[in-house]
């Protein structure tokens, strides 16, 4: 049995597995795009409170790493972040390190900052540095370092609770909102719940089988797309419609528009094409720009209707 496998087998009572949450497919969307092409920067998931959120973000990195996410508490301080000294070395006169968060997450594959929005700024923007640059640049208390640090960041929030600063929003590769489920999604969701309760009491279950052999063909077939990305040609026509589109949305800055081509890279690779098409752009511009418009800069919201598809729809059409 493999680490994966092990890990994911001795936290299966407790964690519904990620091929079992109901719904919410742009979630998932954003993970696995951000999950195949890292370079995004980071997934940021908007929503009031139970909606699955950190449900999917602990399915996702138990089925995607074999591990459960490093979680940042509200109240990290910035030692507990990027690391220091072992207080129990000092005490005793030696000076030993002791690696922060943000290595941890770099070992297990996912940093997850659950209602991100209450976090200090200055700690977010430590995070979203190290995401962004790929590097953790350490000088404080006697310490200097520089040390290589790649990880998956999954923040998650309560808009009702309070927003983010711009500038934090935009250093978010992506940002998606937990949908409210209709009728029929919540009876799928309370049976789902009522088996994997049921499932979780059985020595051997089926049930429970089943959902890790569907974890482990999504884990194989993000994992082909992460090989096949590098290969995934952009065609200019298709960059040319996004600069477009960014326009024509008023996206504020020039970030969102690079992340779209990269979301759409992405996309394009986990469904096994080598060429990025207009059709798998038009998928990832909600995901890129939501969060980059001037609406949302001032306290708006994070909805995209009808009226944000049809600004730019003539531009698919006749592309």
């Amino acid at each position: 049995m493999s680490a994966a496998a092990t890990e994911t087998s001795r936290w299966r009572g407790s964690i519904l597995p990620y091929s079992r949450v109901v719904e919410q497919e742009e979630l998932k969307l954003a993970l696995e795009l951000n999950q195949v092409a890292p370079r995004i920067g980071g997934v940021l998931m908007a929503g009031p409170r139970g909606t699955a959120k950190s449900t999917l973000v602990r399915g996702f990195a138990l089925m995607a790493h074999g591990e459960l996410p490093v979680t940042l508490p509200i109240n990290a301080t910035d030692d507990r972040v990027v690391g220091g000294w072992r207080l129990d070395a000092l005490i005793r006169g030696e000076t030993l390190e002791q690696p922060g968060l943000l290595e941890e997450a770099h070992d297990k594959g996912i940093l997850y900052v659950d209602e991100v929005n209450l976090l200090d700024d200055h700690v977010v923007n430590i995070i979203l540095d190290v995401v962004s640059t790929g590097v953790l640049t350490v000088q404080r208390e006697g310490l200097a370092a520089e040390k290589p640090l790649a990880f998956g960041l999954v923040g998650t929030m309560n808009p009702e609770e309070g927003g983010l600063r711009p500038q934090l929003l935009d250093r978010f590769g992506l940002m998606v909102t937990a949908t409210d489920l209709d009728a029929d999604a919540r009876h799928r969701m309370i049976r789902t719940v009522l088996a994997f309760e049921e499932a979780r009491s059985l020595e051997n279950s089926e049930w429970l089988a089943k959902a890790e052999r569907d974890n482990a063909a999504v884990r194989d077939r993000l994992e082909a797309a992460r090989s096949r990305l590098p290969s995934v040609d952009v065609p200019d026509r298709v960059v040319r419609l996004c600069a477009e589109a960014a326009g024509r949305l008023d996206a504020v800055g020039q970030r969102g528009e690079i992340v779209a081509i990269q979301a759409a890279r992405a996309l394009a690779a986990l469904e096994g094409s080598d060429r990025v098409a207009p059709d798998h752009l038009l998928r990832a511009l909600p995901l890129a720009l939501r969060h980059r418009r001037p609406e949302t800069a001032h306290g708006g919201t994070f909805d995209w209707g009808p009226d944000d598809d049809a600004r730019i729809q003539d531009l698919f059409d006749a592309g």
